[in-house]
């Protein structure tokens, strides 16, 4: 028997009237989501991404069962989101990078007993799952310190606490990284990597930080004018636009620019030609291809590759569309 999915919309549309300065009769309808199909599997972690404006949060907020739908189904862990929103919400945790669910003026321990209670947590599970999320997370420091005195990095570590408190079969994160230094974004990421081999965690991620979905989630959803551009892997986006790997070669001795070799591009030299970047389509040839053709020329003394950079590829999908 097939698993249920954790996510799965179909047709799902919202639109927004926006009106006119003076015109409160009279206003402009926007469609913000445009007939949206896609599953969620059990366990998967996804990457939902697009320009502003694309429809990226719209959609969550209708997952969430904040927004209804303008048309077309939703179901969110097999529920409806806004008819069984109490329900619902024991199944999921939420975090939007810009807001709080956290009491600003209490200590981040009484915002935790607060949500344990919400969520009818026994007091030994309460308890158990609190240590394990105070320990993976390093807020045992400040966890009497009431949210308003926290740092971003710190606030943003118990705002995802707080939305695994109970266990929830889907997390979802709008934006979870936004402002954070590098090694509070190198923590977070870590802690989220064992919460899905531990718990089976199923994530949902919609943010701008490429470093996120390359290093979180197996697959990518991109979405553009509120319509589903691509689904599938970050491997097959790259190929979908035809991005480019990159060679860069340490070579033993001053060599000239390394041009000519079969399909790749000379990108350029330094240090008078001890180090060359050559860029080659993954679908044309391989890296190891290209290394043998360096070496024949030139003694190779280290290497590295480059992957596409996301960013240029969602870029390369919106310019693909107009």
């Amino acid at each position: 028997m097939n698993e249920q999915p954790v996510v799965a919309v179909e047709g799902l549309t919202r639109d927004f009237v926006v009106r006119s300065r003076g015109h409160r009769l009279r206003g402009r309808r926007v469609r913000a989501v445009d007939d949206l199909d896609f599953t969620i599997r059990p366990g998967e972690a996804v990457g939902y991404i697009g320009a502003n404006g694309a429809g990226k949060s719209t959609t969550i907020k209708m997952l969430a069962g904040i927004l209804v739908p303008s048309q077309g189904e939703v179901r969110t862990c097999g529920l409806r989101p806004v008819q069984d929103r109490r329900a619902l919400a024991r199944r999921i945790g939420v975090v939007f990078g810009q807001r709080s669910q956290l009491w600003w003026d209490l200590p981040v321990a009484e915002s935790f007993r607060i949500l344990a209670a919400v969520h009818h947590l026994d007091r030994p599970t309460e308890r158990a799952r609190t240590a394990e999320l105070v320990e993976r997370l390093e807020m045992g420091s400040y966890l009497d310190t009431p949210v308003r005195q926290l740092s971003l990095g710190q606030r943003m570590r118990a705002e995802v606490a707080a939305a695994l408190l109970h266990s929830p079969a889907l997390v979802i994160l709008d934006e979870p990284t936004i402002g954070l230094d590098v090694l509070s974004k190198q923590r977070l990421r870590e802690f989220l990597i064992e919460q899905r081999r531990e718990h089976g965690t199923t994530l949902m991620l919609t943010t701008h930080d490429m470093g996120d979905v390359e290093r979180l989630c197996g697959r990518v959803l991109v979405i553009d004018d509120g319509r589903l551009a691509y689904d599938g892997s970050l491997a097959g986006l790259s190929r979908t636009v035809g991005a480019r790997r990159v060679l860069v070669v340490d070579l033993e001795r001053p060599t000239e620019p390394l041009t000519g070799i079969p399909a790749t591009q000379h990108l350029g030299s330094e240090a008078q030609g001890l180090q060359q970047r050559l860029a080659f389509d993954p679908e044309q040839t391989t890296a190891a291809a290209v290394l043998a053709a360096v070496s024949r020329r030139s003694e190779v003394r280290d290497l590295a590759i480059e992957e596409p950079d996301v960013e240029d590829v969602v870029r390369r999908i919106y310019a693909a569309r107009r």
